[in-house]
């Protein structure tokens, strides 16, 4: 038998029809930038799979963890390459499982490459008799189960090697990284809008971040490393993003100055669009991303939420409109950003909070408030208050750079 290598299954990637070698093209750059500074002999793609062959000092698990992360990846596997021999097949297989603790099992063949002389049906009956065979001769009490097993032992005769593997890991599955467009997701330091970018990327958008921070907090408190954080972490995911940090409270209190309190919130996430267009038309993005879920707070009424949306001239979208608070927190385990957004930090939204705020307003309510407000010279304002961190993931690890203030933003064409 060979060095193990790692088997890489896509799925929803078949859907594509006479697009689907752009979106394999993409899954294979994904993967070899993924894996950028490990030792890497080659991947190849023998019928519907990649295979990862990894050079002597690399380390799996490194591999394995990075593979975890690559959008567009259904399943995979360490898979042990095997002799084109049926006796070669169920010795591997026994080797596969011998030592794992299991009830019950059942061996599954996938045959890509129809010139191997046995059927599936003629391989998994094979395997599975030598397995059992050798279980009994242990005395183990296990038995054979078709149906939902405790263990299922998978062979894949494909048109380059067998492939034998016990061991079954779930990828992110979606679709592979920029295939889908640009965006801009307004960043929070809080769960929702890190889990409702992480979804918008499994969907193949690429994202730029823009985050709104107030300058009033304690020492230690303040949300610039928190959104940091939360823009290194998922930018793991699509390999590169822009960072946009901007001041809002002399924003903020110009909107308490003239604006009636209880349409505070909703003036202040309509002033936080109209920024956030701006730099997404100079991002070449071509809609909004929040993480709004539909009643979680006042400002995320129906209504409300259509009023504020009045404000935006393109999409905003909302991956998380009907989720659940507990699913969102779940996501945020699985991706690593639940951890950096339970950390304290000064969120700018309930700053001068007001005491009441309206659940049911409408677009001509908010018009009206803001019509004291010069609005075009507070988006200036913030534009020019900006600055930009540029993220990159190399090697397995993310740099984070400053690269221009938002005053030469606000210069530029």
């Amino acid at each position: 038998m060979s060095s193990p290598v790692i088997v890489v299954h896509y799925h929803e990637l078949w859907l594509k029809g006479g697009n689907r070698r752009f979106f394999l093209g993409k899954l294979f750059s994904a993967l070899r930038q993924s894996l950028e500074g490990l030792p890497l002999e080659r991947i190849e793609q023998p019928g519907d799979r990649f295979l990862i062959r990894l050079g002597d000092a690399a380390s799996l698990p490194s591999a394995l963890e990075r593979v975890r992360r690559v959008l567009g990846v259904a399943y995979y596997a360490v898979a042990v390459p095997v002799e084109r021999d049926l006796d070669a097949i169920s010795r591997a297989a026994w080797i596969e499982l011998e030592p794992l603790p299991f009830a019950s099992f059942a061996i599954r063949a996938k045959r890509s490459d129809k010139t191997f002389p046995y059927t599936t049906m003629q391989i998994e009956a094979a395997v599975g008799h030598y397995v059992l065979d050798q279980l009994r001769a242990q005395r183990r009490d296990v038995r054979v189960q078709l149906k939902d097993p405790e263990l299922t032992c998978h062979i894949e005769i494909t048109p380059g090697p067998i492939l034998v593997y016990a061991k079954r890991m779930e990828g992110t599955g979606g679709l592979p990284a920029n295939t889908s467009g640009k965006m801009a997701c307004l960043l929070s330091g809080g769960y929702d809008s890190a889990v409702a970018a992480y979804q918008m990327m499994k969907r193949g958008a690429h994202l730029s971040f823009v985050h709104f921070y107030g300058t009033g907090a304690r020492p230690g408190e303040s949300s610039l490393h928190i959104a940091t954080s939360l823009a290194r972490q998922l930018v793991r995911y699509q390999f590169n993003a822009k960072l946009y940090r901007v001041p809002f409270e002399s924003i903020q209190r110009e909107i308490v100055r003239f604006a009636p309190e209880d349409f505070r919130i909703l003036l202040y996430r309509r002033m936080m669009l109209r920024i956030a267009q701006v730099i997404a038309k100079r991002e070449h993005a071509l809609a909004l991303v929040t993480g709004d879920s539909l009643g979680q707070v006042a400002s995320q009424t129906l209504r409300n939420l259509v009023a504020v949306d009045a404000a935006a001239t393109m999409p905003v979208f909302r991956p998380l409109i009907g989720t659940d608070k507990l699913d969102i927190l779940t996501t945020a385990r699985k991706i690593g950003t639940y951890d950096i957004s339970s950390e304290p930090f000064h969120d700018c939204c309930p700053v001068f909070l007001p005491r009441r705020p309206a659940l049911f307003a409408s677009p001509a309510d908010l018009d009206a408030a803001e019509s004291a407000l010069d609005i075009p010279e507070l988006i200036t304002r913030g534009i020019r208050g900006a600055s930009i961190e540029r993220l990159k993931l190399s090697g397995g690890d993310v740099s984070v750079s400053s690269v221009v203030t938002g005053r030469k933003l606000a210069a530029a064409p």
